[in-house]
């Protein structure tokens, strides 16, 4: 009789598991895609939010420019001028006969300007700001005149054998923050080094008188300077005061930066004029306009995310990343309340009146000419239309702050979906050990089911093998 002798095969356990695990983790599948969708979600509000607050800042601009207002001069070399929110518009004519200037002094020439200076015996030198008066100057050298100090107090130094060379009394005065700043200068000649003292702050008022004391004649022989006496210092230029007419009015300034001339308006001098210059102080319309176009520009650049995400389509690849959310609804809606709201208090109501309008696509256009138009005939109407408290500015600035705050529809909205992908991440984590325990058993018991099969091979084998031998 003949046996035949069947095994058999092996499973693959690893691809087995693999195919069951897969049809196993489905859940966790659909919950990572709802979460990657979610997460998509609150990166869309991120981008929004980013937006929202361009837009903010953009709206808080143009407020801020409504109030900008431009000083423009006639002649930009003899001096310039900036203006602030309460100068009053107008022109405005300036006649400069001096500048302010520092007083400088020079002492005299050295040889060397790191050789020691005097025996070093400890020397205080004293500086006090004043004003120089009367008397006569010759050389740059007063004889007749007064100083009176202007009461700001008087700082020392001290010039001993650690710092008596040209180059150690310069820092020392430099470090002393006493009013006047020290140089070298070399003049070519046989002693070429030479200290030069200047005052750090203009005007007539601030002239110095430098007296020492100490056992060092010679540190006085260099420094001393008695504006009312001895004075081993040469003035090669005065201290003095700008003097200024504005429409008429006789300005005196210690400064060449006069702040008090005109109402609102900085003044910098940068030269005398040899005839009248005139100031014009008017509206910045380009600072207005550059303002209104950044405006639109942020809007234009929201709504067109806003609309992109909202958007419907046939599937998942066409549609927005929000279409359908509730929460963007409510911006659009908030947003084209506003828009649609009159400012009051004005002839001024809408937008479209100064030049900026919608367009068929829902973006905005700013027509400038008209803008500036509106600004030059009713200025205080345009201000009104964009500052009130009904003011489009303020209200969309605002909005904007509410959507962006905490509590806000942008927060609410992303705490929200943070929180279900928080849950759904937790979901699929236990899901996760549920699969590892799952995969593990299915490891488990397809290896012993292969072990199984081939212990019956065996026998089989065997069997067949004796019945065949019994033959």
């Amino acid at each position: 009789m003949a046996i035949t002798s069947s095994s058999t095969t092996a499973l693959d356990v690893p691809a087995l598991v693999s195919q069951l695990m897969a049809v196993e983790r489905r859940p966790i599948d659909t919950l990572n895609a709802r979460v990657s969708s979610y997460e998509t979600k609150i990166s869309s509000y991120g981008t929004l939010s980013s937006l929202v607050s361009s837009f903010q800042t953009a709206a808080k601009t143009l407020n801020t420019n409504l109030q900008k207002v431009a000083a423009t001069p006639s002649d930009a070399s003899l001096l310039s001028a900036s203006a602030g929110s309460t100068a009053v518009p107008g022109t405005y004519t300036v006649n400069v006969s001096k500048l302010a200037q520092s007083q400088n002094l020079v002492a005299a020439g050295q040889a060397s300007s790191t050789a020691a200076i005097g025996n070093g015996t400890a020397t205080t030198v004293t500086f006090d700001l004043g004003t120089i008066s009367g008397g006569t100057l010759t050389n740059g050298i007063y004889s007749g005149a007064t100083f009176t100090s202007n009461g700001s107090g008087t700082k020392s130094i001290t010039i001993d054998g650690t710092n008596n060379t040209l180059e150690g009394i310069r820092d020392a005065i430099n470090s002393a923050a006493a009013g006047v700043t020290a140089t070298i200068v070399n003049d070519g000649s046989g002693t070429p080094y030479r200290l030069a003292l200047t005052s750090t702050s203009s005007g007539a008022s601030n002239s110095f008188k430098i007296t020492t004391s100490g056992g060092d004649g010679t540190i006085d022989s260099l420094l001393g300077y008695d504006p009312e006496g001895t004075q081993n210092l040469t003035q090669t230029l005065a201290a003095q005061n700008a003097d200024l007419t504005v429409n008429g009015i006789a300005i005196t300034s210690a400064s060449n930066t006069v702040s008090e001339a005109i109402q609102g308006v900085t003044l910098t001098l940068k030269n005398t004029t040899a005839a009248p210059s005139s100031l014009t102080v008017a509206r910045d319309s380009t600072a207005i306009n550059t303002a209104a176009s950044g405006f639109v520009e942020a809007y234009n650049s929201l709504a067109s995310q806003i609309k992109s995400r909202s958007a419907y389509g046939s599937d998942a690849k066409t549609a927005g990343t929000l279409a359908g959310d509730g929460t963007l609804r409510t911006m659009q809606d908030q947003l084209r309340s506003i828009f649609n709201t009159p400012a009051s208090g004005g002839t001024l109501t809408s937008l479209a009146q100064v030049g900026i309008s919608f367009q068929k696509d829902g973006s905005l256009l700013l027509d400038s000419s008209k803008l500036d138009s509106a600004i030059s005939t009713d200025f205080s109407d345009v201000t009104n239309l964009f500052s009130s408290s009904t003011g489009f500015a303020t209200r969309l600035e605002d909005w904007a702050t509410s959507t962006l705050g905490a509590g806000g529809l942008i927060d609410t909205r992303t705490q929200s979906l943070k929180e279900f992908v928080k849950n759904r991440n937790d979901e699929i984590d236990k899901l996760e050990n549920q699969m590892s325990a799952l995969e593990k058993k299915y490891i488990r018991e397809y290896t012993n089911l292969n072990i199984m099969l081939s212990s019956m091979n065996s026998t089989s084998t065997f069997l067949s093998q004796q019945l065949g031998s019994s033959t």
